[in-house]
């Protein structure tokens, strides 16, 4: 038996973004919404793997290697591609 947890309808923001570089290639879904404690969730369109992330998330490439699964060169070029994109997040209190 399921307990609900929440059942949300929100109209939401998406900004899709690709590009390329001698590395790798990127095409991503950044869905702003303010269900995940204002964290975009970032979609990797090519994987289907998904992730809430703030700016705050970017100075560690190990989330992003790790949510993404991409090498540690991808990782940064990455970071490059999400920075600016994604807001700065104060901490806030989760529960």
């Amino acid at each position: 038996m399921l307990e609900n947890l929440y059942d949300v309808i929100e109209s939401s923001n998406v900004n899709f973004v690709g590009c390329i570089s001698e590395e790798s290639r990127f095409d991503f879904a950044i869905v702003y919404t303010s269900h995940f404690f204002g964290k975009p969730l970032v979609v990797c369109m090519q994987t289907g793997r998904s992730s809430p992330l703030s700016a705050d998330d970017l100075g560690d490439t190990e989330i992003l290697r790790t949510r993404f699964l991409v090498s540690a060169e991808a990782a940064e070029e990455l970071g490059s591609l999400l920075r600016g994109r994604l807001p700065k997040l104060e901490m806030q209190d989760q529960y």
